[in-house]
């Protein structure tokens, strides 16, 4: 058993377990049936605008409705085999949250590289607030 880590560290191990995905792959992905997971909260949303296409499902409900075999699950959590790419504002929450989605048994889950924001500043599509 190992002692106490600091995030940086820990994101370092979570992010080892999988390739993130930079806009443009993202963006390739979602083209090539993979589902874009908001995870953002309401206000930045609001504030920001939101990707075409991507389904919205807040941090605290994401396990609960992307699990396959979950009694909650959204329609589009299908099985284990979805590629999900998780989207928060900078590309931080967004690591454990790819990285929980693991231990369900999602393992083609990733997360996008800087975010929402990285997204934006790419010039990738962007519904207005």
């Amino acid at each position: 058993m190992s002692g106490p880590v600091g995030i940086d560290e820990l994101l370092e191990r979570v992010r080892a377990g999988y390739t993130r995905l930079g806009p443009q792959e993202a963006l390739a992905a979602s083209r090539g049936g993979a589902l874009l997971v908001d995870i953002r909260y309401q206000a930045l949303r609001e504030r920001d605008g939101l990707i075409p296409g991507a389904l919205v499902v807040e941090r605290n409900e994401l396990e609960w409705r992307l699990d396959p075999w979950g009694s909650h699950r959204v329609p589009e959590a299908t099985g284990h085999e979805l590629q999900v790419v998780v989207i928060c504002n900078e590309g931080y929450a967004s690591s454990l949250a790819a990285a929980s989605l693991h231990a369900l048994g999602l393992r083609r889950a990733t997360d996008l590289i800087g975010g929402f924001q990285a997204w934006k500043s790419s010039g990738l599509p962007v519904t207005p607030p």
